[in-house]
């Protein structure tokens, strides 16, 4: 039973801490909505779409109400749409794409992910068109985001994808130049991509899940900081344990969330992501989690070992809280939505090469990072390379959302609003990993990898 001390914390949390829960994400299957005839499928992808998420957005502001707990977002994820649309005769997915979004629409929801492809080990015809239809579907919808699978621990990193990649982000970008390539702050290349994550943009439903189910994304930077407060000059194993009996609080809110909407619903309970996201609202910033620590700013020495004590304890203590942990769950270091990552970044202290040393420790990898417009697709493929090479190595997600922002330079800095923020825009290395890039192939699984 609770008692009153603790259901007084958990209002101060939600009042004057910056808890909320960040999303209600509906995964839908659309296996079943498979057809040879373009039109009929996408009609298809539309009507189950609307079916199965027609309450939740009603859903989830009742529970909101009734229960005081703010719940920011609310949001879908599909079957990755290369698979669902491959036995289609058409040349482009686009209309899926714009299906997934007229869908969104109607059901109020503010994002929708899954127009995907897994393509770590090689690329099937559909995946082809797929990737190919990215940068104009991004351009065309407003709710649609967009996931790629490049690599696992299992399967190496498939190089030729990674070049792609490279090239469809630029694609992507310039569609979308009038709006400083905002197609790009949609699109996730990944490495380990994990089936039941509920945050966009990298969010789909895996072949794995079931036909329909809730996923919730917590969120509780603000909570941490806060607490991290009572215990300024402690030794780390008090850190630690602070983190931890705040993650389980946070997680513990996220459960009853996500539990009370399935129920309603009438669909299965997934997963609680119990990562800490960010927004650019002061209060709510993992970089302030780390400058709290000790640092005076964050990207200074000693970020990356913050860093793995905070994404360490939030994980023990959300699987202390929740049988039902999955998603990414740990810490998310968002440039463009952190208000202390764009100070950070602002002052030059928090470079790129910092930013992928602490992406070996934290849940996701390089994300919602703005470079000069005129960054060439090699090296982007080269820095999406360099991520996933971290993934693999060490059994982990990462993954990279980049945005070489059309005719800004360093110095400048792109505004998204809402969520995705503002940034400045970050320097890359001059020197060309072009020949690297231009080789293709696969780069091997590691040793490790082979645990049969």
């Amino acid at each position: 039973m609770l008692t009153n001390a603790e259901i007084m914390q958990t209002v101060d949390m939600l009042d004057h801490q910056k808890l909320d829960i960040r999303t209600i994400t509906m995964g839908i299957s659309l296996r079943d909505c498979a057809d040879p005839d373009p039109k009929r499928c996408a009609e298809k992808i539309y009507d189950k779409i609307c079916r199965q998420a027609e309450h939740l957005v009603p859903t989830g502001c009742a529970i909101e109400a009734e229960l005081g707990i703010p719940i920011v977002n609310k949001r879908i994820s599909v079957t990755p749409i290369a698979l669902v649309a491959e036995s289609c005769r058409c040349n482009s997915y686009v209309p899926f794409a714009i299906a997934m979004d007229k869908a969104a629409a109607q059901c109020g929801v503010n994002f929708i992910g899954g127009f995907s492809a897994l393509i770590h080990k090689g690329m099937t015809h559909g995946d082809e068109i797929l990737l190919n239809s990215i940068p104009e579907a991004l351009a065309v919808t407003n709710a649609v985001c967009s996931s790629v699978n490049v690599a696992t621990t299992r399967a190496g990193i498939n190089m030729n994808a990674v070049r792609r990649m490279g090239q469809i982000i630029k694609e992507a970008a310039a569609l979308t130049a009038d709006r400083d390539g905002l197609g790009c702050a949609k699109l996730v290349v990944f490495a380990n991509a994990v089936e039941d994550n509920p945050f966009m943009a990298g969010a789909f439903h895996g072949v794995g899940e079931p036909e329909c189910e809730i996923n919730v994304g917590v969120s509780g930077p603000g909570v941490v900081h806060h607490a991290l407060q009572a215990v300024k000059g402690k030794p780390f194993d008090e850190v630690a344990e602070t983190i931890k009996r705040t993650a389980f609080r946070i997680t513990r809110i996220g459960q009853l969330v996500a539990q009370e909407a399935a129920r309603r619903l009438g669909v299965p309970y997934g997963i609680v992501d119990l990562s800490l996201a960010p927004t650019p609202a002061v209060g709510d910033s993992v970089a302030r989690i780390l400058e709290e620590m000790g640092l005076e700013t964050c990207g200074t020495h000693g970020t990356t070992a913050a860093l793995a004590l905070l994404n360490d304890a939030v994980k023990k203590g959300g699987v202390m809280a929740s049988g039902h942990v999955g998603g990414l769950s740990g810490a998310f270091i968002p440039v463009s939505e952190d208000e202390g990552m764009i100070a950070a970044a602002r002052c030059g202290t928090l470079t790129l090469d910092k930013l992928e040393a602490m992406t070996c420790v934290c849940s996701v990898g390089l994300d919602m990072i703005a470079v000069p417009g005129d960054t060439s697709a090699e090296t982007i493929s080269a820095i999406i390379a360099d991520e996933a090479a971290i993934g693999m190595v060490n059994n982990k997600t990462t993954a990279v959302r980049i945005i070489p922002a059309p005719g800004k330079v360093v110095g400048d800095e792109v505004e998204f609003g809402g969520l995705l923020g503002s940034a400045p825009i970050m320097p890359v290395h001059q020197p060309s990993a072009a020949d690297f890039i231009a080789r293709g192939g696969r780069i091997p699984a590691p040793l490790h990898s082979l645990r049969n």
